[in-house]
C-alpha cells in the first residue's frame, strides 16, 4: 500500500509539473487564434474559429520575416562557430595532460559568475572600433562568446566519455591531431554537441540586451527586439501580441523536440563523467 501511495505521488508531481510548464505556452498559442473579445471574456476557452489573420498581418505589415531571418542568421552562425571552437578547447582539456590544465578549466567555468551586462561597455567599445555597430554580424561576434563556460563543461565531459583507446589506435595508424579530432571524436560527441548547440542557440535566440544595444535600425532588428516593439504597439491588441509571442517561442520548442533524445543522453553522460 505504501509503495502504491509513493508511485501515485510521483506521477501526480510529474503530471502537475508538466501542466504548469506546458499550459502557459499552449494558452498563448491558443489565444493567438482568438479575438480580443474572446480573450477578455473567456480567456481559458477554446477559440470558436481558427484564423491566421494575425500571423498574416505580422508578416505583411511589420516585416516579421526580416526579423526572423536576422535572428536565424545570427544564431546559427554564432552557434556553429562556437561549437567548432569550444569543441576543440574541450577536447584538449578533456583528453590531454599539460601544465595549468586545471587552472584554465577553472577560468572557463568561473565566467559563469560574471554577469553578462557587466561586459556591456567594453563590448560596445570593441564593436564600435571594428565598425560592426548596427550590423547583424557584429551581433554574431558577440554571441560567439556566450555560453563558453557551459559548453566547455558539457563537451569536456562528453569527450572524456569517449575511450582513449580509439585515439591511440588512430595515432598508431599515423593519424594526426586534426584527423583524430574531426574523424573520430567529433562524430562520437554528437550528443554533447547537440546539447551545447541547443543551449547556445536558444540563449542567443532569446537574447535582448545586446541585440538592442548593438543595433538601431529596423532592418537589423532581431525577434526579441521586435517583440518589445510589438508589446508597445499591440498593448491592447492581444491577438496579434500572442501571435508574435508564438512565432518567437515555437522555433525553440521544435528544435528541442527534434534533438531531445541526444540532449537527454548527453546530460546523463555529463552527470556520470563530469
Amino acid at each position: 500500500m505504501k509503495k502504491k501511495i509513493t508511485v501515485f505521488c510521483m506521477y501526480f508531481l510529474m503530471v502537475f509539473t508538466v501542466i504548469i510548464s506546458v499550459f502557459p505556452i499552449l494558452w498563448v498559442i491558443m489565444s493567438s487564434f482568438k479575438t480580443n473579445a474572446q480573450i477578455l471574456g473567456n480567456p481559458f476557452t477554446l477559440p470558436t474559429s481558427i484564423s491566421f489573420e494575425p500571423y498574416i498581418y505580422l508578416f505583411e505589415k511589420y516585416d516579421f520575416l526580416r526579423y526572423a531571418v536576422n535572428s536565424f542568421l545570427v544564431c546559427i552562425t554564432s552557434t556553429l562557430l562556437s561549437l567548432l571552437f569550444f569543441a576543440m578547447g574541450a577536447y584538449v582539456i578533456g583528453k590531454y595532460r599539460f601544465p595549468g590544465k586545471s587552472l584554465i578549466f577553472a577560468l572557463f567555468t568561473i565566467t559563469l559568475l560574471v554577469p553578462s551586462h557587466s561586459k556591456a561597455q567594453p563590448i560596445f567599445s570593441l564593436i564600435m572600433k571594428i565598425n560592426l555597430y548596427d550590423n547583424i554580424w557584429g551581433l554574431a561576434v558577440v554571441y560567439l562568446s556566450m555560453g563558453l563556460a557551459m559548453s566547455v563543461f558539457i563537451l569536456k565531459s562528453t569527450f572524456m566519455s569517449i575511450p582513449s583507446s580509439l585515439d591511440e589506435a588512430a595515432r598508431l595508424e599515423g593519424a594526426g591531431f586534426l584527423r583524430v579530432f574531426f574523424q573520430i571524436n567529433l562524430p562520437l560527441a554528437k550528443g554533447g554537441l547537440a546539447t551545447a548547440g541547443i543551449l547556445m542557440f536558444l540563449n542567443n535566440w532569446n537574447e535582448f540586451f545586446y541585440a538592442s544595444l548593438l543595433t538601431s535600425s529596423n532592418k537589423n532588428r532581431t525577434l526579441p527586439v521586435a517583440l518589445q516593439f510589438f508589446t508597445e504597439s499591440f498593448s491592447y491588441d492581444y491577438t496579434k501580441l500572442f501571435a508574435a509571442l508564438t512565432l518567437v517561442v515555437l522555433p525553440g520548442i521544435i528544435l528541442y523536440a527534434l534533438a531531445q533524445e541526444q540532449v537527454q543522453a548527453s546530460v546523463a553522460a555529463t552527470g556520470v563523467k563530469g
